[in-house]
């Protein structure tokens, strides 16, 4: 697949999750709209995975580690085939399954159910360590926020890959530099993430987090390390394709009014159209 479809499929992905939090009134959308690029490259031209059948033990698999950013994940996922499109209506519904959180039970293709932070990042790293254990072949690949690294939890993983040279395993920090409450260099700065990373004993890479081209690079210089984990440091826009939203911390977690949701659509719906013309 090329760059140009992945870009009309991640714009998709974002019409269906603002279409989400809009829908539920409630959810996170500034956090999904910035990963949509990375998880959109995953689903769609990275990972082994094979909808038809979801558990099929030599998959590669991913887990949202910021699982709060369930409107990307399910977009993707319905794109990819995993279930139908409609069902995305049912977001955050008491009646349904599909929650603010993946469930990893109910929700086809969701390989791990999150959302404490930090705690998604451990579980992938239990899941490597499996594969290393089984001698499987697959990979493990998870999306961190950098609002989430914060998290103590974070770094106990990180030394345990980096321990158990966990070269199957490949972590992306979103780096949007936004959390809940502002800017990560205010709340709690975690910068240089490429030294501490370095020093942990990850091999790391820094992209363009909305560059396809550097996207797939970086996943494939990945597959090709050997003896220690990789991060990809993915320089990002939270809110990433609307105008009012993009590198504004005040859509973590809010829903858009009736005026704000048709004025994201439509300029979404005009980057597609540009792209589906070109």
């Amino acid at each position: 697949m090329d760059n140009k479809q992945l870009s009309i499929l991640a714009t998709r992905g974002r019409l269906l999750a603002l279409q989400c939090v809009y829908e539920a009134a409630s959810g996170h959308p500034g956090g999904s709209m910035s990963a949509m690029d990375v998880l959109t490259a995953l689903y769609f031209d990275i990972m082994k995975v094979d909808p038809a059948d979801p558990g099929n033990p030599d998959r590669d698999r991913f887990v949202l580690s910021k699982g709060h950013c369930t409107p990307a994940l399910y977009s993707v996922l319905a794109l990819r085939g995993y279930f139908p499109v409609e069902e995305l209506h049912k977001f955050r519904s008491i009646e349904d399954h599909y929650s603010g959180h993946p469930d990893m039970v109910h929700v086809k293709g969701v390989d791990m159910s999150t959302g404490s932070l930090g705690q998604g990042i451990s579980a992938a790293v239990g899941m490597a360590m499996a594969g290393k254990l089984d001698g499987k072949n697959y990979r493990v690949y998870t999306i961190l926020g950098d609002g989430e690294i914060e998290e103590g939890q974070t770094w106990e993983a990180a030394m345990a890959a980096a321990k158990y040279h966990l070269d199957n395993l490949c972590a992306v920090v979103d780096v949007n530099g936004l959390q809940i409450d502002g800017k990560t260099a205010d709340v709690m700065p975690s910068e240089p993430l490429d030294e501490k990373y370095a020093a942990f004993g990850w091999h790391v890479i820094k992209i363009d987090g909305h560059d396809f081209m550097q996207i797939r690079s970086a996943f494939h210089e990945a597959e090709m390390v050997k003896g220690q984990p990789t991060v990809i440091l993915a320089r990002t826009v939270k809110g990433k394709g609307i105008s009012y939203m993009e590198n504004n911390a005040g859509w973590h977690g809010k829903a858009p009014s009736d005026e704000q949701y048709e004025t994201g659509k439509a300029e979404l719906e005009a980057l597609l159209n540009g792209l589906e013309a070109e």
